[in-house]
């Protein structure tokens, strides 16, 4: 059975194989350039979560397959697409007339890096032949002169490299850094709650005065771990009494109470979808080809006023409504059930909505009560309640 299909109908098993057995299933099991198994890994690469993408990372470091190479390529792309680059992806092996750079990452900056992927540095690297790749996409007009190369390595002792990198003609155009170092950046975005933070992250990978940028992403990784998330940043407004007959007291929330709710309505909507998901951010994620998008809030219980309380931002808006199908999800910490509002149907209530407007953002106020019957509603400051019972979305 091909993998696309054991995959969509067997997840549990596929989840239990190592990269290598995946690329077995894919097509004829041959990874060759434009070949099914190749177009197939992909695909499937495309739709896993980040931990999974780590974890076949390490097992093609770890163990020695034939392939191991070539997959590992693939793999560093896909972290290429999770950090908002749009990446193309590039040769297993040379070809006479072709560029043989392992891929090529243009970033919504418009910087296009040329990505070298190595396993080891065990052996020097052909600095002016990454050079010429380089040299080129620019003759082929693929890329512009701003632009650069990143060398993704599979370990952490890269000193050698790193001199060679120096003391080369190249040391400005050439920068380094492990596919360790790599995955955290992808944490670090996808443990973000700000659109910012992605660009600061693409800076990093730009070459600076540094020729290896591990340092940088450990200290940005250290302080990201160190954060704690805050959902409501501004205690809700009282407007009238709660009504709440489901539960009696205040859920005191905290990040990995409100990540744990937000994981089961991820993979509830998963489940009813029947479609995989990715995290492009905290509260953000989208299918592999962008075009089904969910943004998900989680609401502590208040004590008084509305029940829970959301904010919504311009930029999620933005977000779901370039999707076929975007969804906004209200998470509740003491239930297990959350409401699966559709943009469109959001978007009509926003002018009828309470809104917080500063000098350099803004956010709708979303809040949720019970009526007298227990149902929970959407409160509309400027209109009637909307009862939410029937986008209610069950948690496995």
């Amino acid at each position: 059975m091909p993998l696309l299909s054991l995959w969509k109908s067997d997840p549990e098993t596929v989840d239990k194989f190592t990269i290598q057995q995946i690329v077995s299933f894919a097509g004829d099991g041959r990874l060759t350039d434009e070949s099914e198994c190749s177009s197939e890994l992909r695909s499937y690469l495309s739709g896993i979560k980040t931990e999974k993408i780590a974890k076949y990372i390490d097992f093609c470091l770890s163990e020695q397959f034939d392939k191991s190479g070539s997959i590992l390529q693939d793999l560093v792309n896909e972290l290429g697409r999770r950090l908002d680059y749009v990446a193309e992806n590039g040769l297993y092996s040379g070809r006479k007339n072709a560029i043989g750079n392992d891929g090529l990452c243009l970033s919504p900056e418009n910087h296009a890096i040329v990505i070298e992927v190595k396993t080891t540095d065990a052996y020097r690297i052909p600095l002016d032949v990454i050079a010429t790749y380089r040299s080129k996409l620019i003759s082929a007009e693929k890329i512009d002169e701003k632009s650069s190369i990143l060398i993704v390595v599979g370990r952490q002792d890269t000193g050698e490299l790193e001199a060679q990198v120096r003391g080369s003609r190249h040391a400005w155009d050439i920068r380094l850094i492990s596919v360790e170092a790599l995955i955290k950046l992808v944490n670090i975005k996808e443990n973000s709650m700000e659109a910012e933070t992605g660009r600061k992250i693409r800076s990093v990978l730009v070459p600076v005065e540094y020729t290896r940028v591990d340092s940088l992403v450990d200290v940005v990784f250290a302080a990201a771990s160190d954060a704690q998330e805050v959902e409501s940043a501004i205690k809700p407004e009282s407007s009238f009494k709660n009504k709440s007959i489901e539960t009696q007291s205040m859920v005191v929330s905290n990040s990995n109470d409100i990540q744990s709710v937000r994981e089961s309505i991820v993979s509830a909507f998963e489940y009813k979808m029947k479609s995989s998901l990715i995290r492009k951010s905290r509260a953000m994620y989208w299918s592999a080809d962008h075009s089904t998008r969910l943004v998900c809030a989680v609401s502590k219980r208040y004590d008084s006023g509305e029940a829970y309380w959301y904010a919504f931002h311009p930029a999620w808006r933005a977000f779901l409504e370039e999707g076929k199908l975007g969804v906004f999800v209200l998470g509740c910490l003491d239930l297990k059930r959350s409401f699966a509002l559709p943009i469109e149907m959001l978007v009509d209530v926003l002018p009828s909505l309470n809104v917080t407007e500063r000098q350099d953002s803004m956010y709708w106020h979303v809040k949720l009560d019970f009526n007298n019957l227990g149902e929970v509603c959407l409160n509309v400051p400027k209109a009637s309640p909307i009862n939410l019972e029937s986008y209610s979305l069950i948690l496995q």
